[in-house]
């Protein structure tokens, strides 16, 4: 009897692993129907990623009621809940929509140089942000934007008393935490974060809303420069180290 019940456990794990759900589809073009090629698509529930082939297919390892977030330069994003249907029946065919660009007419105005070296470095604007590095913490420090009579006591009451914000955001929402460490360790997903800047996938992988994110990089001192140049893998590594200090103050 034993025996018999270790062969029937084993068949089971046999079963499941050998049955492993995921989703197979292919991504076209809603205009004319032609497959698209490396479309992004993310798993938010799994933090997994894959990207569509040159006929337009992919797969990803997915569950019922997880949800497909599918990116693609020039198209608008849609989210797709994984069901019955979909794990059931493979090659099924999503299809994203492009956008209707308008390219504002861009002035680039050159710096009036003048050839003499001692004029030309005046007359060169500086990016005054400053940050602070702050011995044993991991990251660089804070940023405390222009340099003003109070910059280094708003930078010192930011390190002496973290922002409730903080424990709100993440101490109440755990499963952003779990994701920002998750997203962290996904290569794809990092080198996907690198070139984008539109903050939309960090939204999705997180949760959370552009102006909460902005929120965020404010009240960790991170300037407005920095918020509004920087890409969303930089983004995702100030969020983090931000929360990283401040466990270590909070201890």
């Amino acid at each position: 009897m034993t025996k018999l019940f270790t062969h029937f456990f084993f068949l089971c794990i046999c079963c499941s692993i050998t049955f492993g759900q995921e989703v197979i589809g292919i991504v076209e073009n809603e205009a004319d129907q032609k497959p698209i090629a490396t479309v992004h698509i993310i798993n938010l529930n799994k933090v997994t990623m894959s990207i569509t082939d040159k006929e337009g297919k992919f797969v990803i390892d997915a569950e019922v009621n997880d949800t497909l977030y599918f990116s693609y330069l020039g198209y608008k994003p849609i989210k797709v809940r994984v069901s019955n249907d979909l794990v059931k029946y493979p090659n099924t065919r999503f299809q994203l929509t492009e956008l209707a660009l308008a390219l504002e007419e861009v002035v680039v105005r050159p710096y009036q140089l003048t050839g003499y070296l001692d004029i030309d470095a005046r007359n060169v604007p500086i990016n005054r942000t400053r940050r602070y590095s702050i011995p044993g913490l991991p990251s660089g420090g804070y940023e405390g934007g222009n340099r003003t009579p109070l910059g280094e006591i708003r930078i010192l009451q930011a390190i002496s008393n973290p922002a409730d914000f903080l424990y709100n955001i993440f101490g109440k929402k755990p499963r952003q935490l779990r994701k920002l460490k998750m997203v962290r360790g996904n290569n794809e997903l990092r080198d996907l974060l690198a070139v984008k800047y539109d903050r939309k996938t960090l939204e999705e992988l997180l949760q959370l809303e552009r102006i909460d994110i902005d929120e965020i990089l404010r009240k960790c001192n991170f300037s407005d420069s920095f918020i509004k140049g920087a890409n969303d893998l930089q983004i995702l590594e100030a969020i983090s180290s931000c929360y990283e200090e401040y466990k270590v103050l909070n201890r």
